[in-house]
């Protein structure tokens, strides 16, 4: 959106539809890329506080899938799914994420990743199919709070990674 509120008509028509999150990261924009693009990554930071990942498939690929399940705290298991829809290393990554393939309630994600000088600034833009299944989202499952903590568990882990790199 521009500085004075106003942006393109298809801005216009989804903002009420969006959840967007950002956060600055230390680490070079390539690694951060990359904890998207293998399991062996996404198993380690991927999620809400306490939640933990089990993948069933992973092809990380424009028409690729991730077929896996979030474990949460209390023992409740979510059946996730997602499409790789655009990949453009090391820029942005667009995806469909839902319950199943056929979820008709799957929503659209686009990751950007920015270089800010060493650092890396990555923002999830998400756009629901309608805003009543935003709102669920916020309200019911805490989407905001829930994307704040899966891209502080990414910092974690990436700045991590990087400390090991420099220091190894």
């Amino acid at each position: 959106m521009s500085e004075t509120g106003r942006g393109t008509p298809a801005q216009s028509a989804t903002a009420d539809r969006e959840i967007v999150i950002s956060r600055a990261i230390d680490a070079p924009r390539e690694l951060v890329f990359e904890a998207f693009t293998e399991v062996r990554h996404l198993s380690r930071w991927w999620g809400p506080e306490g939640f933990s990942t089990t993948t069933r498939a992973f092809e990380f690929r424009v028409g690729g899938v991730w077929d896996f399940v979030m474990h949460g705290p209390d023992g409740t298991d979510y059946q996730e799914w997602i499409s790789w829809t655009e990949i453009t290393p090391p820029e942005r990554i667009a995806l469909l994420h839902g319950e199943s393939r056929t979820d008709p309630n799957a929503f659209e994600s686009v990751l950007t990743f920015a270089s800010e000088g060493a650092a890396t600034r990555i923002e999830m833009r998400t756009v629901f199919p309608t805003k009543e299944l935003r709102d669920e989202a916020a309200e019911k499952y805490h989407a905001i709070e829930a994307g704040r903590q899966t891209l502080s568990s990414l910092a974690a882990y990436v700045t991590d990674l990087a400390r090991k790199g420099v220091e190894g």
